[in-house]
């Protein structure tokens, strides 16, 4: 089911999967070069990127889960 779903995802879908896992790595690259030059404003404002890549996460997983259950009524 989960390599069949992949392969079937909606193109909005997918682009919301890639665009939460690189606003989640950015947010932490930018947090640890925040805190290892001492920079605190750079880490403080990694924490939005961070929150933007999780909310998108979240909103990644509403899409599967209305294409699973409009899947699972058919």
């Amino acid at each position: 089911m989960l390599n069949e779903f992949w392969a079937s995802a909606s193109t909005t879908y997918k682009v919301l999967v890639f665009s939460a896992m690189g606003l989640i790595a950015l947010g932490i690259i930018l947090n640890l070069v925040g805190n290892n030059t001492g920079n605190q404003g750079l880490a403080v404002a990694s924490l939005p990127v961070i929150g933007l890549g999780l909310i998108l996460h979240i909103a990644g997983i509403v899409v599967r889960g209305q294409t699973i259950r409009k899947n699972l009524k058919r």
